[in-house]
Formats: C-alpha cells, structure tokens, sequence
C-alpha cells in the first residue's frame, strides 16, 4: 500500500472518521443487540413495544416508519405481539380504514422491564468508557457530522449548502 493511501486511513481523514464511527457503530449496534436478544424477544418485536412505550397508541404504518421495519414485517410482527397478548388493534377514533395498535397491560408490564434491564445494559456500556462529558461531546460531534451528510443527500435539508456527493464518471 503506497504511503498516501496508508495516510488517508490515519490521521482524522475523512475516510479515517468513516471507519472509526462505522466500526464503532458496528460493535455498539451488536452490544444492544446482544441486550435486547437476553430479554428473550427479537429485535424488531423489542423496537415495537419501546415505540409504543414511549410515543403511545399508534397506526401500524407509523410503528414500521419509527422501527425501519417494511409493511409486511411490521405486520407480522404486530400480529405475533397480539398473538402473545402484549399489543391490540383498535379502529382508528375519525378513519374507519385505521387501526391503531395499543399495549395491553401485559404488554405495558413486559416492555417496562425489560426497557428498565436494556436501558442499563446501555449505561454499563457507556459510562465505562465515557465520562458525562464525554458523551455530550460525542452526541453534539454525531448530530453534527450527522445532520451534515443528511443535508448533502436531500438538497435544504442539511445545514450547509456547500457539500455536495460530485456525480461519478
């Protein structure tokens, strides 16, 4: 490998910063899971019952946008909730056409805890290796890095307008 391509994976480059967050990224992603996974529930149906712990009663194709699940998976997944007794459908209070799936009080008991057990396997991972300001550096650095890329991928929705993905030939 040629020295400069060696530099450009050292250093704080771009592609440096890429590599480090995705790995990064990566190994936390699979610590959560390995959380989750302990609860004895699969992922998707822990980030169901989570979204409707914390944001309330909502239709199925909300629940799908805020767990990045497909229509057909969110809807597996909400009928094998109901299925185990933690979530119900109701029609929709003004659109007959809706359903908006609820926690049953099972399902409110089951996701408090084991919201309460993953949330601290989530604290025991970060304070081990952050301090609090640490991490409040690290979210501000993530939003902004963050919100930056975003911005370059849909037009007016970042905050520079400067940064642009350039075409390929």
């Amino acid at each position: 490998m040629n020295k400069q391509k060696l530099e450009s994976l050292t250093g704080g480059s771009g592609v440096h910063v890429f590599l480090v967050l995705w790995k990064a990224a990566r190994a936390v992603e699979a610590y959560a899971e390995k959380s989750v996974s302990e609860l004895e529930m699969c992922g998707s149906d822990f980030a169901v019952l989570e979204a409707l712990l914390h944001k309330g009663p909502l239709p199925v194709n909300e629940i799908g946008k805020k767990v990045s699940l497909t229509s057909g998976s969110i809807t597996v997944a909400v009928d094998r909730l109901e299925t185990k007794g933690l979530v119900e459908r109701r029609a929709h209070g003004t659109d007959r056409r809706a359903r908006i799936v609820h926690l049953t009080k099972e399902g409110r008991k089951v996701i408090t805890r084991a919201y309460a057990d993953h949330a601290a396997d989530m604290e025991r991972l970060a304070s081990a290796s952050l301090t609090r300001d640490e991490r409040t550096t690290l979210i501000r650095l993530l939003k902004k890095i963050g919100y930056e890329a975003a911005g370059a991928l849909e037009p007016g929705e970042g905050k520079s307008t400067a940064l642009s993905i350039k075409a390929r030939k």
